[in-house]
């Protein structure tokens, strides 16, 4: 298997931003492409634009919470084409939820967030860890280094699968099979569009998917960019929360991730 150029790839929220300037990325001739999202008509599109570098790709409608439904797509991806990489990019924020404030929508994020990767992840290693071969990608978040106000669901699910992810490479150190967590900061997409705030360090989708398949071809454990949101995130976390909560709580007014 070549962490450069891998033959067979499936990737959850794959309809748009990052997860969309992945799949044209990895796409070309040879290589088979298994695409999720929650939009038919977009999930769709985006596989014919795979196809037309190429690449054999399959869009398929699916929600990443459903853990009987993920659990039989990937294995019918995996009997077909046997899964070099699976990105477990699917995710929502707070300001895309469609929920309203309150407990509901911070139950939906965590859902979403934290128990889709977790759908995607497990039928995936199960597959890899069987033939001592394959790579899994898990998309978390500079968020997930540390709480911020009015992003508490978000920064909570990204922490969440951050770590988890983080501890997965650990158990599989001595193996042929790799994990790694990509940590982005704020990315152009249909979620960024709506804001209506500053995102420093704003990347393109495009420069977002060259960073991250740069890293996974370098089995980097944590691919975090840009890195000046590095550096203020781990300050953020390194400083006393005393410190840092008044600065956070003024410049998060009205913010959400």
């Amino acid at each position: 298997m070549s962490l450069s150029h891998p033959t067979a790839v499936l990737i959850t929220g794959g309809s748009s931003g990052i997860g969309r300037a992945l799949a044209l990325s990895y796409a070309g001739h040879g290589t088979a492409i298994h695409l999720s999202g929650r939009d038919k008509a977009r999930v769709e599109a985006v596989a014919a634009e795979c196809r037309e570098r190429g690449a054999v790709a399959e869009g398929r409608v699916i929600d990443v919470t459903d853990a009987e439904a993920m659990v039989g797509w990937i294995a019918d991806a995996d009997a077909r084409t046997p899964l070099d990489l699976v990105i477990a990019n699917a995710g929502i924020t707070n300001s895309t939820s469609g929920l309203p404030e309150g407990p509901e929508r911070t139950r939906r994020i965590l859902a979403v967030n934290i128990d889709g990767v977790v759908n995607t992840v497990l039928p995936a290693l199960a597959a890899m860890d069987a033939r001592d071969r394959g790579q899994v990608a898990i998309v978390a978040s500079v968020a997930g280094f540390r709480g911020l106000p009015t992003s508490s669901a978000y920064s909570a699910s990204k922490a969440a699968v951050k770590a988890w992810g983080e501890a997965l490479r650990g158990e599989r150190l001595t193996t042929g099979v790799r994990v790694n967590v990509i940590c982005p900061g704020w990315v152009e997409s249909r979620i960024s569009e709506n804001n209506r705030f500053d995102m420093p360090f704003l990347m393109t989708a495009d420069r977002a998917a060259a960073a991250i398949r740069r890293g996974l071809a370098r089995d980097t454990a944590r691919i975090v960019f840009p890195w000046q949101m590095h550096m203020a995130v781990w300050l953020l976390a390194a400083l006393p929360p005393a410190w840092t909560d008044p600065i956070l709580n003024r410049y998060m007014a009205g913010r959400e991730w």
